[in-house]
């Protein structure tokens, strides 16, 4: 009934196996991925047939996590998955972006990849065997897919690389990084990492290259064994003719527009050579592909251009040579009432990062599929059709979006104090107000200013820059704080940020077939020297972290025997509720005693905090206390008397007066304040008192 194929290869210390030819077999490509109990199912459809008048290619990935995979049922009203989690969007992300460049120019058929976590072993991430899993579903459909690629995870430890670290690995290592490539060259880099010099970053994307060729020759193996059908396809025919028209219509004017410093005036000089364009060789009998073949050879001239110019070695589109990082102005404490807040602005790309510091019921609490756990750093970007002067759609954050805002957030994480030390939790949000190129860089700097402006104290100052490159043949360019216009006609975009000591996140997109060592070094090295400069404009706005805004809760701290915590929650939370609401804090306590009190107002804090150590004061024998008689005890036994909150003591009859009494009642009353001295407390924490003093509001003290 089934024809199934089967691959089993070592990578590191996990064993993976690659089935295909039982499950979903009706995809034109799928294959069954096992990592050390992780298993993951990729299944990919292609389309045979092109939509009418489509002129992009329309790859799309999804990769969900099943619950059942980790023996758990959702929790929530509705018990099934919802909405992909930010995990779950960021492993699309690192499986589209090194597939995306290897399918030709001109392929528009629809390309489906769902990848499907059904079994997850919680030390092993699925995000490499989907990976690879994609790619070996990939070669199996025939497509022309200039594959495989293969993936793997780098860490580093104790002056070694680690291949594929567990979770438990990954928690002490000082790199966490996810490499993409095909046999002879990377064309995806995804990491963060503890102020790494760029050797051992450089080491670590070559380490990771070299040891997933194992995986790569299991894919062509298994291949090798299907022996798939290939995809009926090939390029169109270059129109030499067309292309001819088209530059003699266009080339002067593509040249003189790409003379234009100013990005909005120069995208309506090539608007209007687009214009020209069309209006000589579009009409109404044009048909669509017709449209798009003049349309894809006038963005290939843009491209040429320049491309052309600069490595011939002239001035970039903007007026820079490779190496200059375009001018920075930084405005720090925008917003008054903001904990922390930073405009900053690199050329015409500008983010408005702002702080908000809280408290750890704030915590962002991540229901993973490993384990729920929180963070108590959240940094979240928005991009705003506006910032590039257009109009858009407003919504939830889009898959780029939150890529970005993950990519700044992992540059910061490792300068951020110890939580014993700033007990604070931290959300920046950097609101990107206009966008010529890496905003997600401006929001790792403005971000690490604002978290600076709101007082927290970083270990350093972060700083990211993005890198380019141009690449024909032999002749290659790297190009410093990259424009959009450079990205997009580019051939790689290389993000590196870090602090004086090193690097804490790298990201690098090849939109070729790879690069090799030798311009990666050359990256990362002109990287650091533009770092450089950012870090030192960084450090004379902000030299060090400020005072905490007056605006920001303050946090204070005291420690509590854990066996009070019950007495300061009180029955169904009514006792620390009433604290919070009379007192106007908020109070956390965690499980070994220790309490947090957040507050704007310190009376309030002093408050709550003298409120806190009444009710977990320990009774002291021989003490004499002030309280009041909450009961007459039956039988003419005493009465009880309370002498701190949640603390009740027996007063015998015999104790309530020097003579001897015949009626408790006549001595005392319900509400009565007392004054009274604690005799003896047993081990089952019973008191028991003797009255020194009846008190009177009028009289004062009545012997």
């Amino acid at each position: 009934m089934f024809k199934k194929f089967s691959k089993t290869f070592q990578y590191g210390r996990h064993t993976v196996t690659l089935e295909t030819g039982e499950i979903a077999r009706q995809a034109q490509g799928s294959v069954l991925v096992t990592m050390d109990d992780t298993v993951v199912l990729v299944a990919v459809t292609v389309n045979k047939n092109v939509k009418p008048g489509q002129d992009f290619f329309p790859l799309t990935v999804d990769y969900y996590e099943r619950t059942y995979a980790a023996g758990k049922i959702p929790g929530g009203f509705f018990k099934r998955e919802g909405k992909q989690s930010e995990k779950e969007i960021l492993t699309c992300r690192l499986i589209d972006r090194p597939i995306r460049p290897l399918f030709p120019a001109g392929f528009y058929h629809d390309v489906q990849i769902v990848a499907t976590v059904m079994s997850l072993n919680p030390e092993v991430d699925a995000d490499i065997p989907a990976m690879l899993g994609a790619s070996a579903a990939l070669i199996l459909t025939g497509a022309p897919f200039q594959g495989p690629i293969a993936a793997a995870r780098v860490g580093y430890a104790n002056g070694e690389y680690i291949l594929n670290p567990t979770r438990t690995e990954l928690a002490t290592s000082e790199l966490d990084l996810v490499v993409a490539g095909t046999e002879s060259a990377v064309l995806m880099v995804e990491s963060e990492a503890k102020e790494l010099p760029e050797t051992v970053m450089l080491g670590s994307v070559v380490f990771g290259h070299e040891q997933m060729q194992a995986a790569i020759r299991a894919i062509n193996e298994l291949a090798d064994e299907v022996n798939p059908v290939l995809f009926d396809w090939a390029p169109a025919a270059e129109d030499a003719e067309l292309v001819n028209q088209i530059k003699a219509i266009a080339e002067a004017d593509i040249g003189a527009a790409f003379q234009i410093r100013q990005k909005q005036a120069r995208s309506q000089a090539l608007n209007d050579a687009w214009n020209n364009v069309k209006t000589a060789l579009i009409n109404e009998d044009t048909d669509t592909l017709r449209a798009n073949q003049i349309k894809g050879i006038f963005k290939d001239l843009e491209a040429e251009v320049v491309r052309g110019q600069i490595l011939a070695g002239e001035p970039r589109i903007d007026g820079r040579d490779t190496r200059t990082v375009r001018p920075i102005s930084i405005r720090t404490g925008v917003l008054p009432r903001a904990h922390g807040s930073v405009l900053f602005t690199r050329g015409e790309t500008q983010a408005m990062a702002v702080t908000t510091l809280g408290t750890k019921q704030d915590e962002q609490i991540i229901d993973a599929l490993a384990g729920e756990y929180t963070e108590r750093f959240m940094l979240h970007y928005n991009f705003p059709p506006y910032s590039t002067g257009e109009t858009g759609r407003m919504g939830p954050p889009k898959r780029r979006e939150i890529g970005h805002g993950r990519l700044a957030k992992r540059a910061l994480i490792a300068v951020l104090p110890k939580q014993e030390d700033f007990s604070y939790s931290m959300r920046v949000v950097s609101e990107i107000t206009e966008s010529n190129g890496s905003s997600s860089m401006a929001s790792v700097c403005g971000g690490c200013l604002s978290l600076m402006n709101a007082g927290v104290p970083l270990k350093a100052h972060v700083a990211g820059i993005a890198m380019g490159l141009i690449l024909e043949g032999s002749r290659f360019a790297v190009l410093t704080d990259i424009l959009g216009d450079e990205d997009h006609l580019g051939d790689m975009d290389f993000k590196v940020a870090g602090t004086d000591a090193g690097v804490t996140a790298l990201q690098m997109d090849i939109k070729i077939q790879g690069i090799t060592k030798e311009i990666m070094r050359v990256a990362l090295d002109q990287a650091k020297e533009g770092r450089l400069h950012i870090l030192g404009l960084m450090k004379q706005a902000i030299d060090e972290p400020q005072e905490l805004s007056e605006h920001a809760p303050r946090l204070y701290t005291m420690k509590i025997n854990p066996d009070k915590i019950r007495d300061v929650i009180g029955k169904g939370g009514s006792v620390i509720r009433a604290l919070t609401e009379e007192t106007g804090t908020s109070i956390d306590i965690s499980d070994d005693g220790l309490i947090t009190i957040a507050s704007i107002s310190g009376e309030g804090a002093e408050e709550a905090k003298r409120r806190i150590e009444e009710i977990t004061a320990e009774v002291e024998v021989g003490k004499v206390y002030d309280g009041t008689v909450v009961k007459i005890l039956d039988k003419n036994v005493g009465a009880i008397v309370q002498i701190m909150p949640g603390r009740d003591g027996l007063v015998h009859i015999s104790q309530i007066a020097n003579e001897r009494i015949a009626n408790v009642a006549d001595h005392l009353k319900e509400g009565q304040p007392v004054r009274v001295k604690v005799l003896e407390t047993d081990e089952r924490g019973r008191i028991r008192l003797s009255i020194k003093a009846v008190l009177n509001e009028e009289a004062g003290v009545q012997q």
